[in-house]
C-alpha cells in the first residue's frame, strides 16, 4: 500500500519566453499543464497504473509566474476512491537567484486508474503511516473534510 509521501513530486519549470502572454507572465494554460503533469506522475506514483484526469477543481490564480521565474508545482495524493486518485497541487513561483518563493496558485485534480483499452481499473487504498503522511493528506483536504 503505497503512502501518501510516497506520492510526493515536486517539479520545476523555467518560465521561457514562449510560455508567456502579453503581460510576460506564464499562460494560465501552461501552468495548468504543468500541474496535470506533476498531478499524473502522484497519481501514476499511487496507482501502478496509467492515470488520465477526471475532474480539476476550480484553479485559483492568485499571483502571476513572470517570465525568468521557476514555476515549482507541488503534488501529492490525498484520498482515493476505487479507481479515482485525489491529487492536491500547488505552485510556486520562485526566484532563480535567491530560491525565494511565493505561492501562485492551487487546486485538486481527480484522476483515474485505467488498464491498456482505457477501463478503469482498482487503486490501493491510500497509507498514512508517518507524521509526514498525515501532515501532507490534511494539507491536501478541502476545509470540509479536514478533522476538528
Amino acid at each position: 500500500m503505497p503512502t501518501v509521501t510516497e506520492t510526493y513530486i515536486e517539479n520545476r519549470d523555467i518560465v521561457q519566453p514562449n510560455d508567456t502572454n502579453n503581460h510576460d507572465t506564464a499562460h494560465g494554460g501552461v501552468v495548468m499543464r504543468l500541474m496535470d503533469e506533476a498531478g499524473a506522475m502522484s497519481a501514476m506514483r499511487h496507482a501502478g497504473e496509467t492515470c488520465v484526469t477526471a475532474h480539476v477543481e476550480g484553479i485559483d490564480f492568485a499571483k502571476p509566474v513572470p517570465r525568468g521565474s521557476i514555476a515549482v508545482v507541488e503534488s501529492w495524493v490525498y484520498d482515493v476512491g476505487t479507481t479515482s486518485v485525489r491529487v492536491r497541487l500547488k505552485v510556486d513561483k520562485e526566484e532563480p537567484r535567491t530560491g525565494e518563493r511565493e505561492r501562485t496558485a492551487g487546486s485538486r485534480f481527480t484522476f483515474v486508474a485505467v488498464d491498456e483499452d482505457g477501463r478503469p481499473v482498482e487503486v490501493p487504498r491510500l497509507g498514512v503511516e508517518t507524521e509526514r503522511d498525515e501532515e501532507l493528506r490534511e494539507r491536501g483536504l478541502p476545509d470540509s473534510e479536514k478533522t476538528a
